[in-house]
């Protein structure tokens, strides 16, 4: 209740992005902050070092070390402490406190049972505004592309579209079928409109800034 409170107070209609989408950090963030407080390994230390080493030090760990279940390695714990900007002792430290017999990570949070403490250790999803400018900046693409696939004519843009934003794109044999070419001539007529493409892109652009999200066009 209280992430879909915070939500509503900081959500901007006006920027474009579904109120879910965006209320759903704020909501894993009010979980995290209830585990913290309720978790007596993180009360011995709250600093930010120790809540980042709390929420990752075990998906860290099986990403470096695998399932193991023992102790870490000086190479590991070395690994974890590159990855979240910590010293090797503050490591250790951590893995000690939660290696100990506090609250079980598989300890149901709801009364269903279906939501365990570890269900919201880590999160490595990017935060609200994030999410807010990932929306507007692919709103900002489409859009863009829509405009200048207009300037291309019948056939590119059917090449295009079918070879570039389809994800079971067609080939080049399968298109030169299509229209009675050669395999090289698609080839060629799909350089030449992706080249016409980016010009007219360019064409848009008004803020050097914006050139990054050519990345994520043709």
């Amino acid at each position: 209740m209280v992430g879909l409170m915070q939500a509503a107070a900081r959500f901007e209609p006006e920027r474009e992005v579904r109120f879910s989408t965006y209320a759903a950090w704020w909501i894993r963030s009010a979980m995290q902050d209830y585990i913290l407080r309720n978790w007596s390994v993180v009360r011995t230390g709250t600093t930010a070092a120790q809540k980042s080493l709390f929420f990752n030090l075990r998906r860290l760990r099986a990403q470096i070390e695998g399932g193991s279940g023992g102790r870490l390695s000086e190479e590991g714990k070395r690994k974890i402490a590159e990855q979240l900007h910590v010293n090797v002792a503050d490591v250790e430290a951590m893995e000690g406190r939660l290696s100990g017999s506090d609250q079980s990570l598989n300890a149901t949070l709801t009364p269903d049972g279906e939501d365990t403490w570890q269900d919201f250790l880590a999160d490595d999803r990017p935060t609200p505004d994030r999410i807010v400018e990932e929306e507007r900046d692919s709103k900002i693409r489409s859009r863009w592309l829509h405009e200048c696939l207009q300037e291309l004519n019948e056939r590119e843009q059917i090449i295009i579209r079918e070879r570039r934003l389809r994800e079971d794109g067609k080939t080049l044999e399968e298109l030169g079928r299509r229209f009675g070419i050669s395999k090289e001539r698609v080839r060629q007529i799909e350089a030449r409109a992706l080249q016409k493409l980016r010009a007219a892109l360019l064409k848009r652009i008004k803020d050097p800034a914006e050139l990054e999200l050519l990345e994520a066009t043709p």
